[in-house]
């Protein structure tokens, strides 16, 4: 499939914005999956497309992280090699099942993501008791969010982000860069799956892998100099945005 040079660089721009946003709040592929399929993708490898690209926003928000020591891999791994299995399943899993039902349950999970951040100003000020054992969290959340997002995906990085303050105690800007490693994980291990699948159109995966890559950077500065005064209003306004949209499209407004 052919793309002409102008629709490549409208993909490369919203691919740009969507690594940006990922970064900081997760929901970019809002923004890319319909950019995708507007482009004239099969709704199959328009989501294996956007897996590939997807990457390089997390890479290199997770990168930049690391460089930060904003996280502690050894600390971690349990839940990374989890996170892999889970997606891996899922991405499997998907191929084989019907997950409407996902699109009629997700907006209202999500909303409750945007809701308590809304009315919990003070959560992720700081680290707070850690609820759970890493490995207890590696084999019942991380496999979990794996799972979901490699089988259906979007607000995982909300899910995970989320999952790391309440469970593990985290404050909010170690748990987004946290998140952003475990984002990556489940991005990576889904990519090999659809990969094997042939779902892929490489050409425009890899140019809006490079916006991914520059959006992704800038937006986990941003996390690191801004910190909770720029992550909490734009995980409420993701939250929103994407709730409407998820009801938009199920025929909720009409």
């Amino acid at each position: 499939m052919e793309l002409g040079i102008d629709i490549l660089a409208i993909l490369f721009l919203v691919a740009t914005i969507a690594g940006f946003i990922d970064a900081i709040a997760g929901g970019g592929g809002l923004l890319t999956i319909p950019a995708l399929m507007a482009a004239g993708l099969p709704p199959a490898i328009a989501l294996g497309t956007n897996k590939l690209q997807a990457c390089g926003g997390s890479f290199s928000s997770s990168f930049y992280f690391i460089r930060q020591k904003a996280v502690n891999l050894k600390q971690i791994w349990r839940l990374i090699l989890c996170t892999f299995i889970g997606s891996a399943a899922g991405t499997i899993f998907v191929q084989n099942i019907d997950v409407d039902f996902l699109k009629t349950l997700l907006p209202f999970l999500i909303l409750m993501i945007g809701v308590y951040f809304l009315v919990s100003p003070n959560v992720g000020d700081k680290d707070r008791k850690q609820r759970i054992s890493f490995t207890t969290f590696a084999f019942t959340a991380s496999i979990a969010l794996g799972f979901y997002d490699g089988m259906f995906g979007p607000a995982t990085g909300s899910f995970i982000t989320l999952a790391f303050i309440l469970l593990l105690g985290f404050n909010l800007p170690k748990a987004v860069a946290h998140a952003k490693i475990i984002n990556f994980t489940s991005n990576f291990a889904s990519l090999i799956f659809f990969t094997i699948g042939g779902a892929i159109i490489w050409k425009v995966g890899l140019i809006m892998m490079v916006g991914q890559f520059i959006g992704g950077t800038l937006g986990a500065k941003m996390v690191m100099t801004k910190g909770k005064k720029l992550i909490r209003p734009m995980l409420v306004t993701m939250s929103f945005i994407m709730v409407a949209k998820m009801l938009y499209e199920q025929g909720i407004f009409n």
